[in-house]
């Protein structure tokens, strides 16, 4: 039983002791009471019982605590958990908690709740398949917190999918074994169609930026296309969301060096991210359509690989000089964002695990959000901020695009001129195929389009809480809000 309780408390909460024995009872009041226990944020106080082990857990003061040192505070409780006392946890609110944080508390639990350990076997110690979890309230707020954390529950399964992906090494999942496992996802499922564009589909298409990239490698690219209710709103403009998908990133033939390859299958991030949206929102039974495309492409050296100093065509008919094969990413957007416009989309929002620079300017603490449109960024950023998923506004400059449009060979150049603003001119490059459309008065905009940078924040990110290792699921929570809450 996990006891979350505030700093300054003097005696146990109401309700502590509710359900135990009476010798338990006077041994968990007394750890309540004991100077060994401050209630400062993580610090724990443990008692053992013959029926259970109770655990006080500090949160704070209660004037100052937060959606984040809630749910922060869940995950490492449960981090610190022995699977050798079972794994039934209660936890037991008592005053002073508001049915948000209580739902943020027990959300870091069902976060951090996860493993990928698939590839390991061991003989000698039976696998631990999950905690149940069961949270307890005052009787008013039991109606909201069993909505609330059956809707984060489900929201998490999406979280979870998007970190299976993630961490699926690359001799595993593959163009082709992503598309596989996403039309097996949307067998049976009544509202969900998923198209998946192989290799022959993506040459009638003239998809060249996703073939430049993808063939060097065996395993040829393809394209995934995953719609949501795609018989609901047809007359209507709905979200498109699109993801880089580089099932492994070698560099090409701009190789990247060994200590800076092995992590690489986690380039897909932005596609793993788009199928667990898409897992979250029919999870929740969202019932407005929704577009998601992921851009698949492994990015191998070989005689086939394309080359630094190549032009290659687009999708939308423009070209792309290539000074570095390893600035892949942009490349197989190039197709899927103009893609996307033909979807009729009310905005288009891509993900992308896109540069290094991103990393050394707002490390993993922020993904970076760039933006053509006001509105649509406050509102990015406003959801990573309200489920502690931070978007960072960044600079769309037109000096950037000048600098992504000054080839001498193509209309856009896919390196900047130097090492500055490396993650800017990104964005600028990407805003290159977000294609205009008329209004009702004939008068011409570019459809409103956000790029998140998520180099920093998909991949063993320490200052998470809410992940032991590896892909983190970023971002699945954040559009699921901004999508559902509008």
């Amino acid at each position: 039983m996990i006891i979350p309780v505030f700093k300054g408390v003097d005696k146990a909460p109401n309700n502590t002791t509710v359900g135990l024995g009476r010798g338990a009872s006077i041994a968990v009041k007394a750890a309540a009471t004991s100077e060994g226990f401050s209630g400062k944020v993580g610090k724990s106080l443990s008692v053992w019982t013959k029926n259970c082990t109770v655990i006080f857990i500090g949160v704070g003061k209660k004037e100052i605590l937060t959606h984040k040192i809630a749910r922060d505070t869940g995950a490492k409780v449960l981090a610190r958990l022995s699977k050798d006392l079972g794994s039934e946890i209660v936890v037991r609110f008592t005053s002073g908690w508001s049915p948000e944080n209580m739902t943020a508390f027990a959300e870091g639990i069902m976060l951090r709740d996860y493993v990928f350990d698939k590839y390991q076997k061991n003989e000698d110690e039976e696998k631990h398949n999950g905690w149940k979890l069961e949270c307890q309230a005052h009787e008013r707020h039991l109606d909201y917190l069993t909505n609330s954390l059956k809707s984060a529950s489900l929201v998490v399964t999406g979280v979870h999918l998007a970190r299976d992906l993630a961490n699926e090494p690359a001799n595993r999942l593959y163009p082709e074994e992503f598309g596989r496992r996403a039309l097996d996802w949307a067998e049976g499922k009544d509202n969900v169609e998923v198209e998946v564009w192989d290799y022959a589909r993506l040459k009638k298409e003239g998809m060249e930026g996703v073939i430049a990239v993808g063939k060097g490698s065996i395993r040829k690219p393809c394209m995934v296309f995953f719609r949501l209710n795609p018989d609901q709103q047809k007359d209507q403009q709905v979200p498109c969301i699109v993801g880089k998908g580089i099932t492994f990133d070698t560099g090409g033939i701009s190789i990247k060096p060994t200590q800076g390859m092995w992590d690489m299958k986690y380039d897909m991030h932005g596609s793993a991210t788009v199928f667990g949206l898409f897992q979250a929102l029919w999870a929740t039974g969202y019932e407005g359509r929704v577009n998601g495309i992921t851009c698949m492409a492994e990015n191998m050296p070989s005689a086939e690989a394309y080359r630094p100093g190549d032009v290659i065509d687009t999708y939308s008919g423009k070209t792309i000089e290539i000074f570095s094969t390893d600035a892949e990413g942009r490349n197989v957007l190039s197709d899927g964002l103009w893609k996307s416009a033909e979807l009729n989309p009310s905005y288009i929002i891509d993900l992308a695990t896109l540069t290094g620079a991103c990393v050394v300017a707002l490390g993993q603490e922020a993904s970076g959000l760039w933006s053509n449109d006001d509105k649509l960024r406050e509102k990015i950023h406003q959801a990573g901020n309200s489920v502690d998923e931070l978007a960072w506004p960044m600079p769309l400059l037109p000096a950037f695009e000048k600098e992504m449009t000054s080839s001498k060979f193509a209309d856009v150049r896919n390196g900047g001129k130097g090492r500055y603003g490396g993650a800017n001119t990104a964005a600028a490059f990407l805003k290159q195929f977000i294609q205009d459309r008329e209004d009702e008065s004939g008068e011409k905009s570019a459809i409103p389009w956000a790029h998140l940078d998520i180099a920093g924040t998909a991949w063993n990110v320490d200052t998470n809480a809410c992940v032991a290792h590896g892909g983190t699921g970023v971002h699945v929570r954040t559009l699921h809000h901004l999508i559902t809450q509008g």
